[in-house]
């Protein structure tokens, strides 16, 4: 009787190890994420002196997706992409127009327990990124233009891993956005968005 036990634990040890071999989370693997994001700019984004205005830019979110390989065990790399954002303007508090931008964001990542047997998988990263505005409008009919945008980024997220292919993911990044704001034709000081990008969704390794 005390054998078969041993025998049974034993062989349910190897089964929960067999199974945690197959969850694939190494070296050479190139993956997808994708899931809803939520950009949030910082407040208080600056001031347009020709109109005497404060600025702020509200919150929205959009689709999103990014592209990664993991090189080693513990080091990859990630692309974020996105659908255009559209984001409100304030100026003094009051809704004065609107403005849509891009944010693709590479990233360098290390995958601490990367190559071990864990369906938990966080990972830390930090690249550059590249924004680009578009459509910009006040609801006044004056002329607004917004510089794109070269800035850093630093990520933090989690894969909670179901299978050798398929994970649940969360992740967070910070993202530098300044732009030069030009008003009628004048450039004023640079608005800074610095917003905290949020995402959750599915991963997909192959």
């Amino acid at each position: 009787m005390a054998a078969d036990s041993l025998n049974a634990s034993s062989h349910g040890s190897h089964s929960s190890h067999n199974s945690l071999s197959s969850l694939n989370y190494g070296a050479g693997q190139f993956w997808t994420r994708a899931g809803v994001a939520k950009v949030s700019p910082k407040s208080d984004n600056g001031r347009i002196d020709a109109i005497g205005a404060g600025v702020d830019v509200d919150d929205d979110s959009a689709f999103a997706f990014t592209l990664g390989y993991r090189f080693t065990d513990t080091f990859g790399i990630e692309l974020l992409a996105a659908q255009d954002f559209d984001h409100d303007i304030s100026l003094n508090g009051q809704k004065a127009g609107s403005v849509d931008h891009l944010p693709p964001t590479l990233t360098l990542q290390y995958y601490p327990l990367g190559g071990r047997e864990s369906r938990i998988q966080p990972y830390i990263g930090a690249g550059v990124n590249y924004t680009h505005f578009s459509d910009e409008t006040l609801d006044d009919g004056t002329k607004l233009e917004m510089d794109d945008s070269w800035g850093a980024a630093a990520q933090i997220g989690v894969d909670l891993v179901i299978n050798e292919h398929w994970a649940a993911n969360v992740a967070a990044w910070y993202l530098d956005i300044d732009s030069d704001v030009t008003v009628a034709g004048s450039v004023n000081d640079k608005v800074e968005i610095d917003p905290i990008v949020t995402m959750a969704g599915i991963s997909y390794r192959f």
